[in-house]
């Protein structure tokens, strides 16, 4: 009798479990409502504000690019041209809840230097396939493929890759891949975290004012189930590249602090690498509050590694 009802517990306490986490990867990271099936997940709904224009699209000859993941899915995005043919490239990765045309004002910029520039959507975003986002794991392979997919057009590519929060973990964990090609050349990383897991167990006790365990451990086995991926293995600061590194934060950053990019700073490898802090900027804010400065110390920390 002891033995069925300690069963039971157990039972219980796994059913409770799962809908716990189920109730809150579905909230972060499924991608869809009844309304619309490619809204963006409600917990980025909740932070985003939709008032916030899109950057106009990029006045750049563009075609349109896509591939199929290795898990299947049909991954969409632009190649923007510039004026005269050239082997710099860049990858630029979009953020959480976003899709390529939120990079588009950065794409500009790297236009007007010459660059050839690919806006993928990643999975789960945009016009692309997907379910769910993994915040960096599933999406890094793809960028890797991305890169692949360059280096097979352009024998003499030189590649960065430019990521601006979710897809800064992106680019890093890309860029430190086996199978990331050695075209890769430079990374610029913009507010990236450390770790989901760390960041999101922040917020959940910032939100719902509720402890990390056993929420989270719940929450990363319900992400491995439903989205074929451990939440805890976005963790870019495990799996941070050597290859020439900027990081860029702003100390008002209230959803990855700015003491993730002193941990990654801390932790990476790379030479060389660099750090630009801008006092006063908020999450993602960089390219709009200080654009001057922003896009010098990305392009003068570049020019050296793109030849």
């Amino acid at each position: 009798m002891k033995k069925r009802a300690a069963l039971l517990v157990l039972i219980l306490l796994v059913a409770f479990g799962y809908l716990i986490g189920s109730y809150f990867v579905g909230y972060a990271i499924r991608r869809g409502n009844d309304a619309d099936p490619k809204a963006i997940p409600a917990a980025c709904a909740a932070i985003h504000d939709p008032s916030v224009p899109l950057p106009p699209r990029p006045e750049a000859m563009s075609e349109d690019w896509s591939m199929a993941s290795a898990d299947g899915l049909t991954l969409r995005g632009t190649h923007f041209s510039p004026a005269s043919p050239s082997h710099r490239w860049v990858i630029l990765v979009h953020g959480y809840g976003r899709d390529q045309r939120f990079v588009w004002d950065v794409a500009a910029e790297y236009l007007k230097r010459g660059y050839e520039v690919l806006t993928p959507d990643m999975r789960a975003a945009g016009e692309s396939d997907g379910e769910y986002l993994t915040m960096g794991v599933k999406e890094s392979e793809d960028v890797a493929a991305w890169a692949r997919q360059i280096a097979a057009r352009d024998k003499e590519a030189r590649i960065a890759l430019h990521g601006i929060s979710m897809g800064a973990a992106t680019a890093m964990m890309a860029a430190s891949r086996s199978d990331a090609p050695p075209q890769v050349a430079a990374l610029v990383e913009d507010c990236g975290y450390t770790s989901a897991y760390t960041m999101f167990s922040m917020q959940l006790q910032k939100l719902f004012g509720l402890p990390e365990f056993p929420i989270m451990r719940c929450v990363d086995a319900v992400c491995r189930i439903k989205a074929g991926a451990w939440l805890s293995d976005a963790a870019p600061v495990k799996r941070l590249p050597v290859l020439p590194t900027l990081f860029i934060h702003g100390d008002a950053d209230d959803l990855a602090p700015v003491e993730m990019m002193e941990e990654l700073y801390s932790a990476s490898g790379a030479n060389p690498k660099a750090r630009l802090t801008l006092p006063g900027v908020g999450h993602a804010d960089a390219k709009k509050d200080a654009p001057e400065l922003y896009y010098s110390t990305i392009f003068t920390f570049l020019e050296p590694h793109m030849d």
